[in-house]
Parts: structure tokens; C-alpha cells; sequence
């Protein structure tokens, strides 16, 4: 089984409002990430804010504020204590993934080489994660990535990296 992470608990900082509120062609880029994962995932949770009812939340592990490992841990802490072999993981300011990207980064663990956050992950790699999260080191994706041995995949399928308002622009009506 599959569990689906939206990470969203990011401040959107570089955007200048909630990224995960901006909307893209209709809907907003919360409601197209968790649409994205609900097609190829057994279940979606959003990782980092509990304000919506598109998927159950969870809470950035062990506290938000730590970057976007601290939402793939919590991710992938609650896939394995609910039985999930593996978890696939996406930014909400990538819009979402597609079938095909998520057969490239299969079997799992596997990441985006450019876009780390986008990854299939083995759920048994939350123990490396809350190890790196807990270290004095740094806490960074690639790190965690590298650590667990993740392959890293160069893709034409990887979805958008929307950081600003004119990201978001450029993509409307692709």
C-alpha cells in the first residue's frame, strides 16, 4: 500500500501569500496535489496544516518550522505505524504528480534529482529521518536522501517548483 503526503506547512515566504491557497487554472494548489495523490495512492494525508477538509492532517515531525523533512518524516511515521510499505511525497507548490512520474520513481525509494521533496520512500525510512531531524547536522532533503540510499531520477515528468507569483502565472492555462 501507498500513503499519499502533501506537504504543507511551508510559510510560503518567497510567494508572498499561502502558496497552498494560490489557485492554478480553477482550483487551488492544495486541491490539485491531494487530487493528484488520491488517483495513485491508497490514502492522502496533508502534512503540516489542519485548516483543510480535502484529507486528514498530520503534524510536521517532531515540530513544525524544520523544513520540509520534519513533513516527510511525520509522513512517513504514519506509514509505518499504519502498515504502508511505502510513501509518496509532494510539495503543495508542485501542483501535483503524475502516473508516470510516480512508475519512474518505482520501486521506491526513489526521488526527483531536482525537486528532492518528490519522492517514493520506503515507510522504514522514518528512523533515518527522525535521526537526521534530531541531530545537531543539517536537516536538508538531500541529505536525507543519500542517507537511505534514495536513487536519484532526472525526469521530463517532473511536476512545477511554483515559488512565486509568476510562477504560478506562467503555468496558468498550460
Amino acid at each position: 500500500m501507498i500513503l499519499g503526503a502533501v506537504l504543507a506547512g511551508g510559510m510560503s515566504t518567497r510567494f508572498g501569500s499561502d502558496k497552498a491557497l494560490a489557485v492554478l487554472d480553477g482550483r487551488t494548489l492544495l486541491e490539485r496535489a491531494v487530487a493528484s495523490l488520491k488517483a495513485l495512492c491508497d490514502t492522502v494525508v496533508i502534512v503540516g496544516r489542519s485548516d483543510s477538509d480535502l484529507a486528514p492532517a498530520i503534524a510536521d515531525w517532531p515540530r513544525p518550522g524544520m523544513g520540509p523533512l520534519a513533513g516527510v518524516a511525520a509522513a512517513l511515521r504514519h506509514g509505518q505505524g499504519n502498515g504502508y510499505a511505502s510513501v509518496l511525497t509532494c510539495g503543495v507548490d508542485c501542483g501535483g504528480v503524475s502516473a508516470g512520474l510516480l512508475a519512474e520513481l518505482s520501486p521506491a525509494s526513489a526521488h526527483v534529482e531536482t525537486q528532492p521533496v518528490i519522492g517514493h520512500w520506503k515507510s522504514d525510512a522514518a528512523e533515518a529521518a527522525m535521526a537526521i531531524l534530531t541531530s545537531e547536522g543539517r536537516h536538508s532533503m538531500q541529505g536525507f536522501a543519500r542517507a537511505i540510499g534514495s536513487r536519484p531520477v532526472a525526469t521530463t515528468l517532473a511536476p512545477a517548483n511554483i515559488n512565486s507569483p509568476a510562477d504560478l502565472a506562467a503555468l496558468e492555462h498550460m
